[in-house]
């Protein structure tokens, strides 16, 4: 779902600086665009506007972001929070790092490369979520329960070389060759080509999303974790901002991840209330929720969220470390780059 349509393309970042921040600019500035900012109701005009670009359209993962802007966490901390849907996949990095937007919901492996490779003025001010989310996905018939039942089979990715790496390692982890899978690109059609028989797994899909999802629609499924064959655990999404942010405005990041610990919270306490307020504010023409598997999602979500401390937004430099470790192995890393370079702590 969401990550595969937000993968960045890295080679092409530095294009889309420009256009795609003035894109974005233009239908923010008119509050009847899909793609517009959600606005604080009764917000005083000395709020600080904070803009937020998701990494998709809404789903259960923001759901904590619309509860605190509801519940006026927001507003309590000095804060009003627009939340923008990107109209290009790279959009919650390049909107962050050129100065048009204050924070974005983005990829870990990809901030890694951008900042390493082309030097990207962005960094993490806490990881959304503490573990992966990131799957492969075969219906039960398939009888793939790890990369040995992929020899001789097809994997369908969105053509990245990120996802390339994490099969070859899975697949040489397993103590099998790389080139017995073959990789097939099937663009953003990751349910629909296993449904349909194009491929017999993929790469790509979110075990909090179409799991539930394709169960709903009557489909048995088997998954299991690329962490769990040799590639390094990570956190799926992550809060980004730019450099200049952070150096001058740290104080109102602390409020943004201040308030939004109290919407997670919330998530907790009532998860069914949170996920009305987020069905709320759903995009029904590009994305539609369905309640029973943005419920669901909630459940996978909900012991993720946080660290094993209770810790909303935490973050530990062995992590980034790791992935680094293995994007450089992989080939993927031009440069050397250290875990302080990527992570800012806004809180102290």
């Amino acid at each position: 779902m969401k990550k595969i349509l937000a993968i960045l393309m890295c080679g092409a970042l530095l294009m889309g600086f420009t256009a795609c921040g003035q894109k974005t600019t233009e239908k923010t500035a008119s509050t009847d665009s899909p793609e517009g900012a959600q606005e604080e109701s009764g917000a005083s005009a000395d709020l600080k506007e904070v803009n937020v670009v998701l990494d998709w359209y809404p789903n259960a993962v923001h759901a904590f972001i619309y509860d605190a802007i509801e519940k006026g966490y927001y507003a309590e901390e000095g804060i009003k929070v627009n939340v923008q849907f990107p109209s290009n996949t790279n959009d919650a990095m390049s909107l962050t790092a050129a100065g048009k937007a204050e924070v974005g919901i983005y990829y870990l492996p990809d901030v890694i490369m951008a900042r390493a490779n082309q030097d990207v003025p962005i960094r993490c001010i806490g990881a959304l979520t503490q573990s992966d989310l990131n799957i492969i996905l075969s219906l039960k018939e398939k009888n793939i329960q790890s990369p040995k039942d992929l020899v001789g089979k097809t994997i369908g990715y969105s053509g990245t070389e990120l996802s390339e790496a994490m099969v070859r390692e899975m697949m040489e982890t397993a103590g099998v060759s790389a080139d017995s899978v073959t990789m097939v690109d099937v663009g953003f059609d990751l349910m629909s080509s296993m449904t349909t028989g194009q491929v017999d797994a993929t790469i790509g899909c979110m075990v909090n999303h179409e799991v539930p999802q394709m169960e709903k629609e009557g489909f048995e499924v088997n998954y299991f974790y690329p962490h769990e064959y040799g590639v390094p655990g990570s956190y799926e999404l992550i809060f980004v901002t730019s450099d200049d942010m952070i150096n001058n405005n740290a104080d109102v990041l602390a409020a943004f991840m201040r308030a939004s610990a109290k919407g997670f919270e919330d998530m907790k306490a009532d998860p069914e209330a949170v996920l009305d307020i987020l069905l709320k504010n759903q995009n029904e023409e590009n994305f539609p929720l369905d309640k029973d598997v943005e419920m669901r999602s909630m459940e996978v979500l909900l012991p993720v969220l946080a660290s094993s401390e209770g810790t909303f937004g935490a973050q530990e430099a062995s992590v980034w470390q790791a992935n680094i470790d293995w994007l450089k192995e992989k080939g993927l890393l031009k440069n050397e780059i250290t875990p302080e370079e990527l992570m800012a702590d806004v809180m102290n």
